[in-house]
């Protein structure tokens, strides 16, 4: 993977493209300022959160229902 160097002032110009294109495309583009490289700019690596307890635990099917009758005596003072 090659990683662009950009001028600060292109990178103060153009960040916005700059952060779109690593946080779609995954890699880094480093800022270089007279020439010299001053800062390296990463895209976070994002996590799947869905399938992250896959085998560990199981979620049961009803998991939005459960103890609906309670949770709404809370807010209802047990008054239907």
């Amino acid at each position: 993977m090659h990683t662009e160097t950009v001028n600060m002032h292109e990178a103060k110009t153009n960040l916005s493209k700059l952060v779109d294109h690593i946080s779609t495309q995954g890699g880094s583009f480093i800022i270089a300022k007279a020439g010299k490289p001053v800062a390296r700019v990463t895209a976070i690596e994002k996590k799947p959160r869905t399938g992250m307890l896959q085998g560990i635990c199981e979620i049961p099917e009803d998991f939005d229902s459960l103890m609906a009758d309670e949770i709404e005596s809370l807010f209802t003072g047990g008054q239907s």
